[in-house]
């Protein structure tokens, strides 16, 4: 790869689902490191608002309100890059949406929209920065998640479209590669996450949706994003328990299936029902970082950090130790 992507205070960042969670947090990162970030969501009114924070803080943003569903929307998101900073360096494809419940009682309807944002947004969100970033070079961040790797139960659909995501992530890579385009290609894989993500999903069981512990805070995934926005990186797996979680599905798989059957049903559910309102058609009105998980959280992925450090980059074996190392201190803290 013989080039090399800007500093982070010399670009423009476009991020799709900037209004909550991980997208809201990158957005404010990487405006208080300098960057200009150009912000989309679907509702006009929570985009605009997130956008007008960064500005009172001192920030360079514009926003442009749009579904990630439609790919003129997404032309026009680039459009918009083009339009207000000359362009943009780095394109983060971060809108994402779940649903929870037995795949048999999921229709059909719902399953396709899941992965009309969830993989078409993707896609669509790919070939708007790949016209542009062919020219003038840069990077594409796709979010990914730990079920890319390893699917769980409850979860299925969600689980296909970012297991499709890691694929199309990497053909797009290799095909950029081989054309010697100078654009780097990254999937991100968060573990479970603090955000808006169980508020957002539609859910078909009869309780509440929840995420296991330890979920990580969305501010160490912005953090890997703004290291590969700067860095050339193939993928990057967010803390140390989503890595052991997926290298175990890799080595075990049959007894991972087995875990996941007797603990996976009832960690992904609170002992209530809310009847709350989901995301996955209409977008919910919250502009906040964290949700309304009551698990614990992780403040910082350690292992993550170490790994995407410069000394990361020299002690593979180190960092495999580590993995272990994280894993098992939190396992002992949660019990």
């Amino acid at each position: 790869m013989g080039f090399k992507l800007k500093r982070l205070a010399d670009q423009v960042m476009v991020i799709t689902g900037a209004s909550s969670g991980i997208g809201l947090t990158t957005a404010e990162l990487a405006a208080e490191r300098g960057a200009r970030v150009v912000m989309n969501a679907r509702s006009h009114e929570e985009i605009a608002a997130a956008c007008e924070r960064i500005r009172a803080a001192g920030g360079r943003a514009t926003f442009y309100a749009g579904d990630v569903a439609d790919p003129d929307a997404m032309e026009a998101l680039a459009a918009t890059a083009v339009r207000e900073f000359g362009g943009f360096d780095t394109w983060v494809n971060n809108a994402g949406v779940s649903i929870y419940g037995r795949l048999a009682d999921v229709p059909l309807a719902d399953k396709r929209r899941l992965f009309d944002v969830n993989f078409w947004g993707v896609v669509h969100g790919c070939r708007a920065a790949v016209r542009h970033l062919r020219e003038r070079g840069g990077a594409i961040i796709n979010i990914g998640s730990e079920v890319s790797d390893r699917a769980v139960p409850l979860q299925g659909i969600y689980s296909a479209s970012k297991h499709a995501v890691k694929a199309y992530t990497d053909a797009l890579r290799m095909e950029l590669e081989e054309e010697g385009a100078p654009v780097s290609v990254t999937l991100v894989k968060p573990g479970a996450t603090n955000t808006m993500f169980i508020d957002h999903a539609r859910t078909f069981m009869d309780k509440d949706p929840e995420l296991p512990s330890p979920l990580y805070a969305p501010e160490e995934v912005a953090h890997a994003i703004l290291k590969s926005a700067e860095r050339p990186m193939r993928d990057v797996t967010i803390g140390g328990m989503t890595k052991m979680n997926a290298m175990v599905g890799v080595l075990a798989p049959r007894t991972t299936d087995y875990y996941m059957e007797k603990k996976f049903f009832a960690a992904q559910k609170k002992d209530y029902w809310t009847g709350r309102p989901d995301a996955l058609y209409e977008p919910t009105q919250d502009g906040s970082r964290r949700g309304s998980t009551e698990s614990h959280e992780m403040q910082r992925a350690t292992l993550t950090r170490v790994m995407l450090s410069d000394a990361g980059r020299v002690l593979p074996f180190v960092a495999l130790g580590g993995i272990v190392a994280a894993t098992v201190a939190a396992m002992r803290k949660t019990g």
